[in-house]
């Protein structure tokens, strides 16, 4: 009996000493958020007043992770976590595109600004839209008569496009400037998915509707391979054309083709720093300690850093117009779209229809821009979206659609009420097609002995992932799904003042440029956020316009639980490495990028408009 009661009570101590450790780890937790939140809130109100960069310096435009129209944690704050919480050298760290641009525009008129220096070492990149609108921002800053200098050991393609925006390019003797190309690269499971015995049942609408493929086959087909051919061969002319222009030398000069690149490394003895100096990619070769020299000369020397003049963008505070003098709501869509509320990297449907409405019934607001940079997702939630747009629209207030890198599938079909539509030459849009998916895995249960009976009141009801889909079902969804491609087309036809004959030739899933899309009707303009801008004032009769930005910034928390998350995951993979194989983790890295297969799935009807292609250029 004793030796029982020992037990127990060796149980209720540790479960006590258990009770005990859970206790002040989340009081010790929430301390730590109130200590957060109370410096956030400070440097809120202390922030809101100018900045006070060196004198006469440069604005150091020392990007780290990549561009986005709509960060998952505001600017303020990762300031916060950069200071408090040491996140600065997270390569995936998101900026926001338009306080990259705002921020260069204001040093543009600052007197304390006497130039740029482009340090992008860390920089990972951001669809070409959005490269092109920073440049954009350098371009102003150049022709203003400042300087922009860039300096870097090598450049990637996406940090090289912002580089040939400045005046001088550096590059280290042994770099290089890494122009390949583009290229799409996607999973196909097919043979997985038999060798597990999942059956899926693909119900689509689209001869080129390519999300679904990689279900139903081990490779790309023809008419995906063809048209995802031709649009990313125009990214790629765009990007060539942009940049030779800026480096005022021809295309084929910029990039002379796999076998020129091999014949101009060859006469040089594989010297890609020479090759680069010799075919004006860069201005000069000097080593960052070189290349800083030259900098203290322009900009001066700052004792007290041991280092030329300088202020980080992430530490240069850009005043911003009182939100309640806008006149012009902006909403951001903004990722994959999903029903319900919106989380991290996603759009919600109810987030944003509600937006759309605060905006529609503010009487300050007098236009309504909406931001798209999606692929698509939910048909429900698109709808959701769609429809308080047109209420918006009925309201008469003018509505405007900018499209970023992507407005693809539900992103075009959440443009459709807009008065007019800005795209810009390299925006992914079109892909007007709907598909369905649903897995069952009946097959793979009963080879391991499970299987699942029961009884219904109609084989409409007798639905479940263990079981085989009932053949009245999937004549449901399929008719569902062409219905629903049917009021797509509709929707488009109605809204671009066409047949639906006319549209149905030019959707089918296909995937246009934003330049495509203009010579097919599907947008109003080329151009960027700064024409949306110009044309929702018009279309207002706004004299001054003035931007309010419709968007839920998350809070302190949100910033502490990232930076947890992002902790353990960077822990996680190393111990996970000694029990899985090299091709496992390449192929888990490869899954975990490719967009909208698991997480962005949760139509209540199953029934999506996505665009998977769209998100895979690199």
């Amino acid at each position: 009996m004793r030796t029982l009661w020992r037990i127990i009570a060796g149980l209720f101590r540790w479960g006590w000493r258990v009770l005990n450790f859970i206790r002040e780890f989340i009081l010790n937790l929430f301390l730590i958020v109130l200590i957060l939140a109370g410096v956030g809130i400070w440097l809120q109100v202390s922030g809101s007043g100018s900045s006070e960069p060196v004198q006469q310096g440069a604005l150091k435009v020392d990007l780290t992770g990549v561009l986005v129209d709509k960060p998952s944690v505001s600017n303020r704050l990762s300031r916060i976590g950069r200071q408090l919480l040491g996140t600065s050298s997270d390569r995936l760290q998101e900026n926001s595109l338009f306080d990259v641009v705002d921020a260069i525009r204001q040093a543009k008129s600052d007197k304390n600004i006497t130039g740029i220096v482009l340090d992008l070492r860390d920089f990972a990149g951001g669809d070409q839209p959005s490269l092109q609108y920073v440049g954009k921002a350098l371009r102003e800053f150049r022709d203003s008569g400042k300087p922009v200098y860039a300096i870097g050991d090598s450049y990637s393609q996406a940090q090289y496009y912002l580089a040939s925006y400045a005046n001088k390019v550096y590059l280290s003797p042994q770099g290089t400037v890494d122009l390949h190309g583009f290229a799409t690269n996607g999973l196909y499971y097919k043979t997985l998915l038999d060798k597990l015995k999942v059956n899926s049942h693909v119900f689509r609408v689209g001869t080129y509707k390519s999300a679904v493929e990689p279900f139903l086959r081990d490779d790309m087909s023809p008419e995906a391979r063809d048209a995802d051919s031709r649009w990313i061969g125009q990214l790629w002319q765009n990007y060539l054309n942009t940049v030779s222009a800026n480096r005022q030398i021809t295309p084929e000069q910029l990039f002379p083709g796999a076998a020129g690149i091999i014949s101009g490394l060859q006469a040089v003895q594989g010297d890609t720093a020479k090759y680069a100096l010799n075919n004006k990619l860069v201005d000069a070769l000097e080593s960052r300690a070189s290349a800083d020299q030259e900098l203290i000369k322009t900009f001066g020397w700052d004792k007290q850093n041991n280092d030329y003049r300088n202020v980080s963008i992430y530490d240069y505070t850009v005043k911003q117009p009182t939100q309640q003098d806008g006149n012009i709501a902006v909403v951001m869509a903004s990722g994959a779209i999903m029903d319900g509320e919106e989380t991290a990297g996603n759009v919600g449907g109810d987030t944003t229809a509600a937006q759309i409405r605060d905006a529609r019934l503010d009487p300050k607001i007098k236009a309504i821009i909406l931001r798209v940079n999606s692929p698509g997702g939910s048909v429900t939630a698109s709808e959701a979206i769609r429809e308080e747009l047109a209420a918006a629209h009925a309201a008469g207030k003018p509505v405007v659609v900018s499209m970023g890198g992507m407005a693809a599938s539900g992103g075009y079909w959440i443009s459709t009420p807009a008065d007019y539509i800005v795209a810009n030459p390299s925006t992914l849009t079109g892909s007007i097609g709907i598909f369905g998916v649903i897995n069952t895995v009946e097959n793979s249960l009963s080879t391991i002995g499970v299987h699942t009976d029961g009884v219904a009141t109609s084989p409409l009801a007798d639905v479940a992932t263990t079981k085989a889909l009932p053949t009245e079902v999937q004549q449901l969804m399929q008719l569902t799904i062409e219905n629903g491609y049917r009021n797509f087309v509709g929707l488009v036809a109605a809204s671009r003042h066409k047949t639906p004959e006319q549209i149905n030739e030019i959707a089918q899933g296909h995937v246009w440029t934003g330049s495509d899309a203009k010579a097919n009707g599907l947008v109003d303009a080329l151009g960027d956020f700064d024409d949306a801008v110009s044309k929702a004032a018009e279309l207002a009769k706004i004299t001054t316009p003035q931007l309010s930005w419709y968007q839920d910034d998350p809070g302190m928390l949100d910033l502490l639980l990232n930076q947890m998350s992002a902790s353990a995951s960077a822990i996680m993979p190393e111990a996970l490495k000694v029990w899985l194989p090299a091709p496992m983790l390449d192929v888990m890295s490869a899954m975990k990028k490719q967009p909208g297969l698991f997480d962005n799935l949760n139509d209540p009807q199953n029934r999506y408009a996505f665009c998977l292609n769209c998100g895979q250029v690199k």
